[in-house]
């Protein structure tokens, strides 16, 4: 196997899974199949030629190459090599065999279970596919930025508070925008300078992109944080954050898997701008724990 392909194959086995409904949006219906196949029976895929996997598929062979390129591998035999890893790293009983699917009539110990490995997935799913240049470049900007503006919309909103409210205590100007028009009229007012986040899972949220669009124009560095890298919000997006895009069921909206991973972000853009701007935010954070120490002593009586 080939240095490449063993750093590429070399994370949890659910890597690979992580990494088709990553980039599916961006693949043919075709070439999804193929994708699809691949990580829900890597052994079995490894036994196959280039063609009896385009046979198993229902594709051709330049359906199959073309995957595997998109998956990050030289060519199909890089791919298939890589499968039969994964396949000796599953037998090993490394593996996990816990399904995330949850039925109507899962006993509640089930569903803590299988929460718990899905949301422990995403956020390592996260963490592996993060550009760690794109964070430093963002986190940069953060610490030097004269405001903040970011936007979201429903469950995207709470993250986008989360990490305004974090901001804010670190002595920081950040303003959270759920409110479409209210946005577009504040990213008016941005330069070069400042930054605008914009918070959606799947990239095409309306009302946060055309905030993002309009704080762009105005020469503020723009950030996206989303599920698709090939959506329509990085058009006007300087960097682009991607986070994991979980499997969405009848029972478990993408909202729910989508948050998570974003909050990972989230906390990854804040600790690295508190590392940057330590001598101010350390004390701005003391301040505030001690304003609201009286609160908590009153609740503790």
């Amino acid at each position: 196997m080939t240095q490449d392909v063993k750093e590429s194959f070399g994370g949890p086995a659910g890597s690979l899974a992580a990494k088709v409904r990553t980039l599916a949006p961006s693949m043919t219906r075709s070439m999804q199949r193929v994708a699809e196949a691949v990580a829900a029976d890597p052994a079995g895929c490894a036994a196959l030629t280039v063609t009896g996997l385009a046979e198993l598929t229902g594709t051709s062979e330049a359906t199959v190459v073309r995957t595997a390129r998109l998956l990050g591998y030289p060519g199909y035999r890089d791919l298939r090599l890589a499968l039969a890893g994964l396949a000796a790293q599953q037998q090993s009983g490394r593996a996990p065999a816990i399904t995330t699917d949850i039925a109507v009539d899962d006993p509640i110990a089930d569903v803590v279970t299988k929460l718990a490995y899905e949301e422990q997935q995403t956020l390592a799913d996260t963490a592996a596919g993060l550009d760690t240049a794109q964070l430093d470049a963002a986190v940069t900007a953060l610490a030097s930025a004269r405001r903040t503006d970011v936007y979201g919309i429903g469950a995207s909103g709470l993250v986008a508070q989360d990490l305004t409210q974090k901001l804010l205590r670190i002595g920081l100007i950040a303003h959270a925008h759920s409110d479409p028009h209210l946005a577009v009229t504040n990213a008016v007012q941005l330069r070069s300078g400042d930054v605008a986040i914009a918070i959606t899972h799947s990239g095409s949220t309306g009302d946060v992109i055309e905030p993002l669009r309009t704080a762009f124009e105005h020469g503020a560095t723009t950030v996206a944080v989303t599920g698709r890298p090939d959506s329509a919000v990085t058009q006007y997006a300087d960097l682009v954050l991607t986070t994991s895009t979980s499997r969405e069921t009848e029972l478990r909206p993408a909202a729910m898997s989508s948050r998570t991973s974003q909050l990972l972000v989230v906390d990854c853009l804040f600790v690295g701008v508190a590392q940057r701007t330590y001598e101010t935010a350390a004390p701005a954070l003391a301040a505030s724990y001690e304003a609201l120490a009286h609160r908590h002593r009153s609740a503790s009586r």
